[in-house]
C-alpha cells in the first residue's frame, strides 16, 4: 500500500514536471550552438555567456539542454559566467548513435563531458549535475580533480536499493504517464522512440542492482576534492533522503542544503531560489 501511494504521489509530481518542462523550453537563444566531434561521437552544445568562470551542465535520464537546463541556461549571470549545456551521446540532438547502457555509460558520458569542455578550450570549469547527470558529474569530478572549480548536484544516488528498483520499475510504462509528462520526451525523441529508449534506461540502470550493495560508483567519493553543494529536495518522490545524506557524508568538501518544498525538478519549479544557490556557492 505504501509503494502504491508512493506512486500516486509520483503521478501528481509528473503534472508539475510537465508544466515547468514546457517553460523550459523558452529559454533565450543561445550565445553559440553547435556539434563538436568528441571520443568518435558528435556532441551537440549549446554556449550562454561570457563569464571567466566555465560551468557544465550534466543532464538527467534522457535529458537534453531543450528539456533540462533552459532556466540555468537563459539565468544565470552571463557576465560572472560562460554555461555549457550538452546533449550526452545517444540523447537530444547527440543522434546519431543510439543511446545505449552498457555497465560503464555513466563512466563514458562522464568522460565525454570533460573532454567536451577541452575541446572547447576550458582548462577548468565547474559541474552541475542532476539526476543521472549528478552521477556523471560525481564521477567527472574524482577522475578529473585538477580541472574542476566547484560542483553542485541534486536529485542524485551512488548506489540502487531494492526499493529504487521498485521505484523504476514503476514508472518504465511512459504510456501510464501523463500527457504532460511524456510530452517534451515525445518532441525531442518521438512517441515510439521514447517509451523504448526509456525501457533501455530502466533496464541499464537496474543493472547495477546487482552489484553488492547496489554500487554504482560508491568508491570514488573520497576522490572528490573539490567543493561540492548538495541540494535536496524534501518532497523528491525518486530520490530518498538517504542518498544525499550518504553523499554528504562520504564527499568531505560538501555541503547539504535542504529544499522543504523541492520535489525532483526543483532547478525548474524554484529556478529563480535554485539559481541563486548557486550563483552564491560558485563565487570565487
Amino acid at each position: 500500500m505504501a509503494l502504491l501511494l508512493f506512486g500516486r504521489r509520483l503521478f501528481k509530481c509528473s503534472r508539475d514536471v510537465g508544466k515547468i518542462m514546457e517553460a523550459s523550453q523558452l529559454y533565450c537563444s543561445s550565445a553559440s550552438s553547435g556539434k563538436r566531434r568528441v571520443n568518435s561521437v558528435d556532441l551537440y552544445y549549446e554556449q550562454t555567456g561570457q563569464g571567466k568562470h566555465a560551468v557544465l551542465l550534466f543532464p538527467g535520464a534522457l535529458g537534453s539542454t531543450k528539456t533540462d537546463f533552459g532556466p540555468q541556461l537563459k539565468s544565470l549571470n552571463k557576465e560572472r559566467f560562460t554555461v555549457v549545456g550538452w546533449d550526452p551521446r545517444g540523447y537530444g540532438q547527440s543522434r546519431p548513435p543510439d543511446r545505449d547502457f552498457p555497465s560503464d555509460f555513466f563512466e563514458r558520458d562522464a568522460k565525454d563531458g570533460v573532454d567536451l569542455m577541452k575541446t572547447l578550450g576550458f582548462k577548468k570549469f565547474s559541474l552541475l549535475g542532476w539526476s543521472d547527470g549528478g552521477i556523471t558529474a560525481m564521477i567527472a569530478a574524482a577522475r578529473n580533480p585538477e580541472l574542476i572549480n566547484k560542483m553542485v548536484v541534486w536529485g542524485s544516488n551512488v548506489f540502487v536499493t531494492q526499493d529504487d528498483l521498485k521505484l523504476y520499475n514503476m514508472v518504465r510504462d511512459v504510456s501510464k504517464w501523463s500527457a504532460r509528462m511524456r510530452q517534451p520526451m515525445e518532441e525531442v525523441y518521438g512517441a515510439e522512440a521514447f517509451a523504448k529508449i526509456w525501457e533501455n534506461w530502466v533496464d541499464g540502470i537496474a543493472q547495477f542492482a546487482k552489484r553488492p550493495e547496489g554500487n554504482i560508483c560508491m568508491e570514488l567519493l573520497p576522490l572528490i576534492s573539490c567543493p561540492t553543494l548538495i541540494i535536496h529536495g524534501e518532497k523528491d518522490p525518486m530520490v530518498p533522503s538517504f542518498h544525499p545524506q550518504y553523499l554528504h557524508k562520504n564527499i568531505k568538501a560538501s555541503r547539504l542544503h535542504l529544499m522543504p518544498e523541492g520535489k525532483h525538478n526543483l532547478h525548474l519549479k524554484y529556478a529563480e531560489e535554485f539559481n541563486k544557490l548557486v550563483e552564491d556557492f560558485l563565487k570565487d
